[in-house]
């Protein structure tokens, strides 16, 4: 297949992936915000059942700063609210990603790693091209890349479930309802380091993600996940 001329447009993501990017791009911001003004109540990590003053942590955290907060200032009630609103935000939207996407055949059209793209040698390829940014295959621009699909796929099959699970298990009204939820962690501590650790990943692949999107063209890359079309650009991402 010929390379696409430049300035064509090609459509790359359905309405459900338009749709569900920006609900949970706006969940994912609120969520980390007010968890870590939920961290800063008592900002100690702990494995087993219980977790105090006196009791060996794991990782002391930072008190975070204000401004990377919701709300701005301390307020645990707040950032408790805050967190369990957005968080059934971000569990409902994606069940509805999930089965739109099975619908559609998303899943099996795009994120489906095939045995020859975990070749040490086609790995090789795909980060020789991000090192030179080349985010897109000239012939066939929508397709994702072997990194985009390891990626995408550690995030929505492990990242977010786990993030989202080991929430449900700190939640005293499940606990009281299913009191194995927290056995399944090993205590309440462990589920508290899991999510928070869950949640560091996340907040790392959104850092790599937007800094992947400002070079390979912000405006092109934002336009495309608002109206579903990109644009061939005349040089530099594509090439």
């Amino acid at each position: 297949m010929a390379p696409l001329p430049p300035g064509r447009t090609v459509f790359r993501h359905r309405i459900a992936t338009r749709l569900w990017h920006w609900v949970n791009a706006v969940a994912l911001f609120v969520l980390l915000g007010s968890g870590l003004g939920i961290s800063n109540a008592h900002p100690r990590l702990y494995w087993g059942r219980y977790g105090a003053n006196f009791d060996h942590a794991w990782w002391q955290l930072p008190r975070f700063p204000a401004w990377l907060t919701i709300p701005s200032g301390y307020n645990l009630a707040i950032s408790r609210r805050w967190h369990l609103f957005f968080a059934l935000v971000l569990a409902f939207g994606l069940l509805a990603y999930m089965v739109a996407s099975l619908v559609n055949r998303h899943f099996t059209r795009d994120l489906l790693v095939r045995r020859g793209e975990l070749g040490a040698a086609h790995l090789a390829e795909d980060v020789r091209d991000h090192w030179n940014f080349r985010f897109h295959d000239p012939d066939d621009p929508g397709r994702y890349n072997t990194l985009q699909k390891l990626s995408y796929i550690v995030v929505l099959f492990v990242l977010l479930p786990l993030v989202i699970l080991s929430g449900i298990a700190l939640s005293p009204g499940m606990n009281a309802a299913w009191p194995w939820m927290l056995a399944v962690w090993g205590g309440r501590q462990s589920a508290r380091s899991v999510h928070f650790l869950g949640m560091i990943g996340l907040a790392g692949f959104t850092v790599v993600h937007l800094v992947l999107v400002i070079l390979a063209g912000a405006v092109n890359e934002v336009r495309s996940m608002l109206t579903g079309r990109w644009r061939v650009p005349e040089t530099g991402a594509s090439e």
